[in-house]
């Protein structure tokens, strides 16, 4: 008997998603990414300056900062503070590497871009919203210093997104949600740009193994999914990507 979705989709059917631009006052872009049940607010701040490897190189710079509120899930989570657990560091160099993916760090000068990404409320997929909406409200903060005069055209040079994959009963399934991503055999993670080339892929058997094969039938339903996130993330930004 094959899987049922806990909320009625296809196998291969993304989680309604919305990106709600603008959404505080002061970061140089904001968005609340909504996906499903999971809200991640993505905010970024630029800032002038480098790290010391990149002084004096004319390039710039893209790091990401990941945090779970403690009410995001149904047990309270604790803050994480001076220590940050391993899961918090893996996902938010995850997010660092996928979104700097997007930029000619030439064009972006000295300066350094600070993407935070707090989930709101977490029902699977953190790291993939936050790097789907991180994308939105960073190509939003680079236009407020192209509408300054501070940059005379962006740095984008590639769109990103980010879908989770799951094998479970011998189905593949799109865009988990928190029941099936605990349940799966395989849980995929993976970070294309508009070009359908890979920036990141991350594969866990969770028992046992798969095959080449299945393999390669998950990047295919991944592909199906980025896809339409990228035109989502297009018809949200409209002419804002160059």
């Amino acid at each position: 008997m094959s899987w049922q979705r806990p909320d009625g989709r296809q196998a291969d059917q993304l989680r309604p998603l919305s990106f709600e631009r603008n959404f505080t006052r002061f970061a140089a872009g904001s968005v609340l990414a909504k996906c499903g049940y999971t809200q991640v607010l993505c905010t970024v701040t630029i800032q002038p300056g480098v790290p010391k490897f990149l002084k004096d190189t004319g390039q710039g710079w893209l790091t990401a900062e990941y945090r779970m509120l403690p009410g995001a899930t149904p047990q309270r989570q604790e803050r994480e503070f001076l220590k940050l657990s391993g899961r918090t560091q893996e996902i938010q160099r995850l997010i660092g590497r996928s979104l700097r993916a997007s930029l000619d760090m030439q064009a972006l000068g000295e300066r350094t871009v600070i993407v935070d990404a707090d989930v709101l409320q977490a029902d699977a997929g953190t790291r993939t919203t936050a790097i789907t909406g991180g994308f939105v409200a960073l190509a939003d903060a680079l236009e407020t210093l192209i509408q300054s005069g501070a940059l005379e055209s962006s740095p984008i040079r590639h769109q990103v997104a980010a879908i989770s994959v799951g094998l479970l009963q011998d189905e593949f399934l799109l865009d988990l949600k928190y029941e099936e991503d605990v349940a799966a055999e395989v849980d995929l993670n993976v970070v294309m740009n508009e070009q359908l080339n890979i920036i990141e892929v991350q594969g866990t058997a969770e028992s046992g193994s798969f095959s080449r094969h299945q393999l390669n039938q998950m990047m295919d339903v991944a592909e199906k999914g980025i896809r339409e996130l990228l035109e989502i993330q297009r018809e949200t930004l409209r002419t804002a990507i160059t």
